[in-house]
This record gives structure tokens, sequence and C-alpha cells, in this order.
């Protein structure tokens, strides 16, 4: 049987504790007692089976069905009991050199944290076990957490930008090998690597608006002395955003420097055409003429006319490709 609640703890001034099983009571104890708060983890949950979730912590209709439905832009909302946060961790898939975005939603409150989870990019587990073994930290209740998940996903853009600027570098080496590699395929290439980098940047562009609002600690439902480690991490988006805009512009650049390489050997191919085409051309106008067959043409009589006439054409041709050889046309 699927499990859709992958993880749910308790947590006591920082340290995992041993609570109720029933959702409404762990909230309940969670709240009476003080510097303590619940982490719900789901993962992919269908309607049915989000709704006693969402009931027991009282979430919003209108991000419940975000939640739900997925495909959503990151972006961060505020409702009465809860603070909603949409992030979409990226996964760097090395067989394949492709990038893939998951979706990962995040209910902050009063003594609650829950997160929903879309795809296989997300990295919760890691982030729990980590602030686990950091109670000083976890101490901070919720905002330590969306504070190390955000960390977490957006640390990971920089080592996917990274990866993806490998892959790039080596797709701008084979666009200007010697060789030129086959065209149709390293422009197909490059046409998917664009797909991948603008998937990405999809996926880190809108999140900088809420991260500079959760830096600027106005927002509710997060303490107000996390603003430099939100602010920690908006740096840290602004350089994955400048290395996506970064490895944009290179693609860009590729593909011109491709589309006018392609340019290039087509004239070439074209010149090659034009001076066999000439040097084709000059035998066939003189064998044309002197097969017209006309009565009054003395040279017909002459003993030498046959070697005369091929020779003219083999010298014509010949100063033909020498001319052709000498201005780079063959």
């Amino acid at each position: 049987m699927r499990r859709v609640i992958v993880d749910s703890a308790l947590y006591k001034n920082g340290a995992r504790a041993t609570g109720p099983a029933d959702l409404s009571d762990a909230l309940a104890q969670a709240r009476a007692i003080g510097d303590s708060f619940l982490w719900v983890g789901l993962h992919e949950p269908t309607a049915d089976e989000f709704d006693h979730v969402a009931d027991e912590f009282a979430l919003h209709p209108l991000a419940v069905e975000d939640a739900l439905k997925a495909h959503q832009r990151p972006k961060l909302e505020v409702y009465d009991d809860s603070l909603f946060v949409v992030l979409k961790p990226v996964l760097y898939e090395p067989e394949s050199d492709r990038v893939s975005t998951g979706e990962l939603m995040v209910f902050i409150g009063d003594s609650f944290v829950v997160t929903v989870r879309h795809g296989e990019g997300a990295p919760l587990a890691a982030v729990r076990r980590r602030l686990e073994a950091e109670p000083e930290v976890l101490r901070h209740g919720p905002t330590a957490v969306l504070y190390a998940i955000s960390d977490a996903v957006v640390d990971h853009y920089l080592d996917v930008a990274g990866e993806l600027q490998i892959d790039l570098e080596e797709l701008e080496a084979d666009v200007f090998a010697p060789t030129g590699g086959n065209p149709a395929n390293t422009a197909e290439r490059i046409y998917t690597a664009k797909r991948q980098v603008l998937e990405f940047r999809r996926a880190t562009s809108p999140l900088a608006a809420p991260m500079e609002r959760l830096a600027a600690g106005t927002v509710p439902f997060v303490n107000e002395h996390a603003q430099p480690f939100f602010r920690d991490v908006s740096d840290h988006l602004i350089r994955a955003n400048e290395q996506v805009e970064g490895l944009d512009r290179l693609l860009s650049d590729v593909l011109s420097a491709h589309l006018a390489q392609m340019g290039v050997r087509q004239n070439d191919d074209m010149r090659k055409i034009s001076a066999w085409a000439a040097m084709a051309a000059v035998p066939t106008m003189v064998a044309g003429v002197y097969g017209m067959n006309f009565d009054h043409m003395p040279e017909l009589r002459w003993v030498w006319s046959y070697p005369a006439v091929v020779g003219l054409m083999a010298g014509a041709v010949f100063g033909l490709y020498r001319l052709f050889k000498r201005r780079g046309w063959m």
C-alpha cells in the first residue's frame, strides 16, 4: 500500500519526541506545551487522502487546491491561519544530461509544518535528518524548517547550474571543432539544451520575489530573527539566476555560431558546385559548336582539328581549375 504520509513527528525544544499518533492530538499537545511543533510530510496525496490533513490544520482551500494540482510557479501566499510556499526543486540526471523539476509545497502555521512533495527532486528526507542532527537550529520551530528546505533547494540550483555549465562547454567545443560533427545532430542538441535551461529558469526566476519577502522579515508565521538566514538564501538564489542567465546567453551565442557555420559551409558548397559546373560548361560549349554539322566549317577538314579542339578544351578546363583553386573555390 502506498504511504501518503512519509513522515510525521512532534519536535520539542529542537528534538524529536514521542507524541500521539492522531494528528489533532499531536497538534494540540504541541500548542499546549510551547517550544514544540508538528511536522507532517506527504508525497503526492490525492484529494481524499489530503482532506484529513487539511481539515486538521485548517489549511485554506485555495492553497490545498494548488498543493494537489501541482504544476505551480514558485510563490509565497499568506492566509489567515497559515503561510503557503511553493518551491520547485531541480534534479540533474547525469546519465541523460537532462534537467527535471519536482514541486514542493510548504504550509507553515501555528506550531505546525506540512510539506507536500511531487516528483523525486525534493530533498526533504536529507533536510529532516540534517535538522534533527542540529537541535539548536530546529529549536526555532517551523521557521527553521522553511529556511532549511529553501536553503537546500537553492543550493542544489547552484550544483545543477555547474553541471549544465560543463555540458554546454562540451557542446560549444563540439560546435567549433574542425570536423563540425553532424550539423543536424548539433542543432538538435542545442535546442534540447535550450529547453533544459528554460525549464531551469522556470524554477529559479519566480522564486526571487518570495525570498525577498522572507528576507525582509514582514511575513507572518516566520520568526523576524530569521532575516539574515533568508537573506543568505536570497543571495544564493541571485547567483543561481545569474548563472542561468549566463547559460541562456551562452546557448544563444553557440546557436548563432552554429547557424553562421552552416551558412559558411553552404556557401563553400555552392562555390564548389559552381566551379565544377563552369569547368564542365567549357568543353560542353565547344563540343556543342562542332556538333552543329554546318557545311562551312573549315576546321573539320584540317588534319589536326581533333587534337587541337581537345587540347583547347583541356587547356580551358585546366586554366579554370587553377583560377578557382587560387581563389579557394576548390
